[in-house]
C-alpha cells in the first residue's frame, strides 16, 4: 500500500497541474487510477478528499479572480443536486455514468479544430437560468461519480473568462460541493481505510500543485490554454471510455457468439440479443424467443408450421417507434424460409 500511495502522490501533483492548465480534469484522470486501487462505490470518497482540498487551496492562491456572479447562480442550485447524486450513488452503478461522461468529453473533438478567430466569437456569457441549469446537473453527476472538472471545462471555456477566473470559479463553485460530498459520504459508509489513505495523499498533493501552478500559467496564452482545455476532455475522454468499458463487459459478462442462425448475438448478463442495421428499416435489436413467449394468435401459427418443417427458430423484434414483430426461420431438408409475423 505505501508504494501504490507514493505513486499516486506524485500522479497526483502532476495531475492537479494538468487540471489547472486546463481548467479542471485532474479528477477524471486520476478516476482510472483509483479504480485499479479501489472498490468502485469508494472511489468517489477518496477524489473528493482530494478535490476538496484542491478547491480550498486554489482559493487562497487565486481569490481576487472569482467571478461573483457565476458563482450566485452555480452554487444554490448545485446543493441539493449534490445531495440527491450521493443518496442515489447506492442505487445506481456509477460505472454506467462514467461511460456516458466518457462519450460527452469526446465529443469535444471538433473544439480542437476551431480557429483563435471562431473560438472568441463563441465565447459569451450565458443566461442566468442556464448558469442554474449547470450548477443543478454538475452537483449532481458530482454526487454519483465524485468527479466534475473536465466534464463542465466547456462550459467555462465558453463563457468568456480568463484561465486565471476560470481556475478561480470553477474552485469557488466546486468546494460546497465536495464538502457535502463528503460528509454524506461518511454517513451512507461509501468509505474505507485505503480510500481514506489514498484521499489524504492526493489532497497533500494539490496543495503542493495550487502553489506552484500560479508559476505556469502566466506563460500560456489564452488561446494555448483553452486547446489545452480541449485536448485534455478529450483524451480522459478516451481514456475513461477503456478503462470503464473494461470493467462493464467483466461486471455484466459481455460477450459475442454466434447463434443458431449464425447471428453474431451480443451477450449481456443473462441475456443475448443481435443488432442489425438495414437501410429501409433503420436499427433493429433482436431477441430469440421460446415458443411460449409468442403472443396467443402467433402461437397458433406457430403449432401449424411445426407440422411442416423440421426445426422453427424464432425471434422478437424491437425497433424505435414501431410494435414489436416476430421472425419465424424455418427449416425444412436444411433449406431455410422466413416468416415475417406482428
Amino acid at each position: 500500500m505505501t508504494l501504490k500511495i507514493t505513486l499516486l502522490f506524485f500522479g497526483a501533483i502532476l495531475a492537479f497541474w494538468i487540471s489547472a492548465i486546463c481548467g479542471g480534469g485532474a479528477s477524471l484522470i486520476l478516476i482510472p487510477i483509483l479504480n485499479l486501487l479501489l472498490p468502485t462505490s469508494v472511489v468517489p470518497f477518496s477524489l473528493t478528499i482530494g478535490t476538496f482540498t484542491s478547491s480550498a487551496s486554489r482559493i487562497v492562491v487565486f481569490k481576487k479572480h472569482i467571478n461573483w456572479k457565476i458563482f450566485l447562480w452555480f452554487v444554490p442550485f448545485s446543493v441539493p443536486a449534490v445531495l440527491l447524486g450521493a443518496y442515489l450513488i447506492k442505487y445506481v452503478n456509477p460505472i454506467y455514468l462514467q461511460l456516458i461522461v466518457a462519450l460527452f468529453l469526446i465529443a469535444n473533438v471538433p473544439q480542437l479544430f476551431i480557429s483563435r478567430k471562431k473560438q472568441k466569437k463563441e465565447e459569451k456569457p450565458y443566461p442566468k437560468f442556464i448558469l442554474a441549469i449547470i450548477g443543478f446537473v454538475a452537483g449532481f453527476v458530482s454526487g454519483i461519480t465524485g468527479a466534475i472538472g473536465l466534464l463542465f471545462n466547456r462550459f467555462y471555456l465558453k463563457y468568456g473568462l480568463s484561465k486565471e477566473e476560470i481556475v478561480a470559479t470553477r474552485a469557488a463553485n466546486e468546494i460546497f460541493l465536495h464538502l457535502i460530498k463528503l460528509i454524506i459520504y461518511i454517513l451512507l459508509g461509501l468509505y474505507s481505510t485505503p480510500a481514506l489513505w489514498l484521499g489524504i495523499a492526493i489532497a497533500i498533493a494539490t496543495i503542493i500543485s495550487s502553489y506552484t501552478v500560479k508559476y505556469i500559467l502566466p506563460y500560456l496564452s489564452e488561446f494555448t490554454f483553452r486547446k489545452i482545455g480541449y485536448s485534455a476532455m478529450v483524451i480522459s475522454g478516451f481514456v475513461l471510455l477503456i478503462s470503464t468499458s473494461d470493467k462493464i463487459m467483466t461486471q455484466d459478462n459481455i460477450s459475442f457468439s454466434k447463434n443458431k442462425l449464425n447471428e453474431t448475438t451480443i451477450n449481456w448478463r443473462k441475456s443475448n440479443f443481435v443488432l442489425e442495421f438495414a437501410i429501409d428499416d433503420g436499427l433493429e435489436i433482436e431477441r430469440a424467443i421460446l415458443p411460449n413467449e409468442l403472443p396467443k394468435n402467433l402461437n397458433q401459427k406457430y403449432l401449424e408450421l411445426s407440422t411442416l418443417y423440421d426445426k422453427i427458430f424464432l425471434e422478437k423484434v424491437f425497433q424505435l417507434g414501431e410494435e414489436p414483430n416476430y421472425e419465424f426461420y424455418c427449416y425444412k431438408n436444411d433449406e431455410l424460409s422466413k416468416f415475417e409475423l406482428e
